[in-house]
């Protein structure tokens, strides 16, 4: 995976300790890649000892091998990186979630009891991404979509997004549409929304450049493994790499 400068720690294994970590100052955000791939052994193996009994209850739920190895190290990664962050056994966090901030319902995004930091984590086949911030952070990742899904999903989407794809030669859509979904899930992420409210139609482009979302929101594209797009949404006047 390439990184650019200041990113070459992003990737995190669980066959050896995480080391002590500073809490991001605002503006700021930790961001750790990893490999489902090589790493799903390590985490079935911290599972029981780091996961709570509702990540281990939904774990169990996954019927494909692929699909449980990457919850599990999506969520053990998580957990190893705040307790590090924290200095806090990783099993004696405690996550809830808020209420969404458009509907009032329970289904928000989560957060930490007690609320010392912020946190998101996303996973798409092996790719795996975690981030804590100081402020409300969101990230995403997804694996390039078939054509077919490209041609499916334009209701999603902003109308001057939907004209952008549109345009593309075939062959450059499916990156662009990668790109464009995982700002906005990152962005919904980091604001609690789901994708049934309206959020999703705001304009973040297709380009290469991830454009603002709103007033004190960034939005940074991540260097994501070949045949990926993944991004990360921060409450913060800029994101900062460390």
């Amino acid at each position: 995976m390439t990184t650019p400068a200041g990113l070459s720690s992003a990737a995190l294994r669980l066959d050896r300790p995480v080391g002590a970590q500073r809490m991001p100052a605002p503006g700021e955000a930790l961001v750790r890649f990893v490999d489902a791939a090589t790493q799903a052994p390590f985490a079935e193996r911290l599972a029981p000892d780091v996961l709570d009994a509702a990540e281990r209850r939904r774990a169990d739920r996954f019927v494909r091998p692929q699909d449980r190895g990457s919850y599990l190290v999506a969520h053990v990664a998580l957990r190893l990186l705040l307790g590090s962050l924290l200095d806090t056994a990783p099993q004696a966090l405690v996550m809830t979630r808020d209420a969404c901030p458009e509907c009032g319902g329970p289904d928000g995004r989560p957060v930490l009891v007690g609320g010392r930091a912020h946190f998101s984590l996303s996973h798409s086949r092996d790719a795996v991404f975690v981030a804590c911030a100081s402020t409300p952070v969101g990230v995403d990742v997804e694996a390039l979509p078939a054509s077919r899904v490209v041609a499916q999903s334009e209701e999603f989407f902003h109308p001057d997004e939907s004209a952008e794809l549109a345009a593309l030669p075939e062959a450059e859509r499916p990156a662009a549409f990668a790109r464009l979904w995982t700002r906005k899930e990152a962005h919904l992420k980091g604001t609690g929304a789901g994708l049934g409210h309206d959020g999703h139609r705001n304009y973040l482009g297709t380009g290469p450049a991830a454009d603002s979302v709103r007033p004190h929101w960034s939005l940074t594209d991540l260097p994501a493994p070949e045949g990926y797009a993944a991004a990360l949404a921060l409450r913060a006047p800029s994101a900062n790499w460390r």
